[in-house]
């Protein structure tokens, strides 16, 4: 059969509606990264290898010049697992998605496009009004990490990166105790047969906590919970396997155990308390050389003395006890919180290909769903509504 050459290609037969359709589908996929300005973060929301993954996947990855460096992620190894490396931050704000650690500042609030999709963390101390009222105004779709939720009740992002914090806590606080930090009593952190074990007390009872008990107690510290949650108490103690001392947050007891102790972690939510919880009186009365190491100065903070640090200078000396205030404890570990980041992310972008769109996929999938505060510019969670008076839209009457 002889072949039949027809006056017109392929791409001629595509209706016109289809065919602006398809063009809309491979631009929403196109991904910016930009570099992060806050001098305490250092993590980037893409490894090279999920980089290699997306590029393969009809995914095309910009990423600011730098963005990677603080987690040992070089231009190189970006562009060689097919990332464009961009050197203008204007032309990464340009692109539909973007994709970043920290919240927005108003530079790049002001540079992000119309009808663009923002997925980052939501630190809502740091949201002024007029920076939300930008975002509505340009009709932005914003996605918060910390709200994104699974089938099975959990925050995987919050769960991980809290477990890294809780973590290095003890870590940290080890560092701390021995010789090498200019304050420390050269103590050695754990138990040893003869040597009395590393007084630990922890206060507060979420995921920080959690991992800090487990990790101290693991390293042989005699540890103490304060909470007044007796429900995570008895989780906690569930986790340990083994007998520890917890009690709900009551002064003269918790003055005591502070007053003995040689390392003391603040890891209390914000909706846990409206004030510090241990007083400035309460840690002049602990052992010279202590170390309090404060995970909650995103929000209130838990030790009156405590004020923010960061990763270049992260300790003071207050009454003689070492303070460690970094509010960001995980971008101390940023390549591995990075390489955390990035496997919990990819997946989702990877299975939002086949809805077509960024915008189908969130309407299909009650996870990411569940972390939009901003869905096309209309406020769709309920603490921005109670914070700055903005109208509420139940994201499922609206999709």
């Amino acid at each position: 059969m002889n072949k039949i050459n027809y006056p017109f290609s392929k791409e001629q037969l595509i209706p016109q509606e289809e065919r602006l359709e398809l063009t809309q589908i491979k631009k929403e996929f196109i991904i910016g990264v930009p570099k992060e300005d806050s001098e305490n973060e250092k993590r980037i929301c893409l490894t090279p290898d999920s980089v290699s993954y997306l590029t393969s996947n009809d995914f095309k990855i910009n990423i600011e010049s730098g963005a990677g460096d603080g987690s040992n992620f070089t231009d190189l190894d970006y562009s060689e697992a097919g990332a464009i490396i961009v050197n203008n931050k204007e032309d990464i704000y340009n692109c539909p998605i973007i994709l970043k650690i920290a919240p927005p500042n108003d530079l790049e609030i002001n540079l992000i496009k119309q009808n663009s999709i923002l997925i980052s963390a939501l630190d809502l101390t740091e949201h002024s009004l007029n920076n939300l009222k930008v975002l509505i105004s340009k009709k932005i779709t914003c996605i918060a990490f910390e709200f994104i939720k699974e089938r099975d009740g959990s925050f995987p992002i919050v769960s991980q990166q809290s477990e890294i914090s809780g973590q290095a806590s003890v870590l940290i606080s080890s560092e701390l105790l021995s010789n090498t930090s200019n304050s420390g009593k050269g103590l050695f952190f754990g138990n040893l047969s003869g040597v009395p074990p590393t007084d630990v007390v922890i206060i507060g009872s979420d995921k920080v906590a959690e991992s800090a008990a487990i990790t101290a107690t693991k390293l042989g510290a005699r540890v103490k919970i304060f909470s007044n949650s007796i429900f995570r108490l008895n989780e906690i103690q569930k986790l340990i396997k083994k007998p520890i001392y917890t009690s709900t947050i009551q002064k003269k007891q918790l003055t005591k155990a502070l007053m003995r102790c040689d390392v003391a972690i603040g890891a209390v939510k914000d909706n846990e308390t409206t004030k510090q919880i241990v007083s400035e009186e309460m840690v002049m009365k602990m052992k010279k050389g202590a170390v309090i190491i404060d995970t909650s100065l995103d929000t209130i903070g838990v030790f009156e003395t405590s004020r923010i640090t960061s990763h270049d200078k992260p300790t003071f000396v207050e009454h003689e006890v070492i303070h460690y205030c970094v509010p960001n404890i995980t971008s101390r570990y940023s390549r591995t919180s990075s390489i955390c980041l990035s496997n919990i992310l990819t997946p989702y972008l990877i299975k939002s290909v086949k809805y077509g769109s960024f915008e189908n996929f969130i309407r299909n999938n009650n996870s990411l769903k569940n972390g939009v505060y901003l869905f096309n510019g209309l406020n769709t969670n309920k603490m921005i509504q109670e914070l700055f008076k903005i109208d509420y839209n139940n994201i499922n009457n609206i999709i």
